[in-house]
């Protein structure tokens, strides 16, 4: 069983959340494209493309690390830093489009989450490399 799994497929399910919070005020705001200046729906859009963006490259980064046979519970500690982090930053810009706890957080947790990751390869790369 593959621990990335678990992580991409949560990371699945916020994404359609977050679309289908897009989709709910675009319905009762009665706004087809763009924004119509709706600053509710403009949050919502802008956590939604939030998660949308940082997301893909984390998970690839987290399968890697996977690949690269290590430790399930390094995987999952990576994993939860990740998707928990975009979950904050969600919640914070849903509420405010300002500066925010969970927004700022999340964004920490997410960004350290794929900096661990990418030095992790790099490092599993040059201690290979150099024999």
């Amino acid at each position: 069983m593959h621990v990335t799994g678990f992580y991409a497929a949560l990371a699945a399910l916020l994404v359609l959340f977050l679309a289908v919070r897009v989709i709910l005020r675009r319905k009762s705001a009665r706004i087809g494209i763009g924004t119509g200046g709706d600053h509710e729906l403009a949050r919502r859009v802008r956590a939604h493309a939030n998660a949308v963006e940082y997301l893909p490259i984390g998970l690839i980064l987290l399968l890697l690390v996977e690949l690269n046979q290590a430790r399930p519970l390094l995987v999952h500690v990576l994993g939860a830093t990740l998707v928990g982090g975009r979950v904050l930053h969600a919640i914070g810009l849903s509420k405010n489009a300002g500066i925010s706890p969970g927004r700022t957080l999340g964004m920490i947790f997410s960004l350290l989450a794929i900096l661990a990751m990418a030095m992790l390869l790099l490092w599993q790369y040059t201690t290979a490399a150099m024999g």
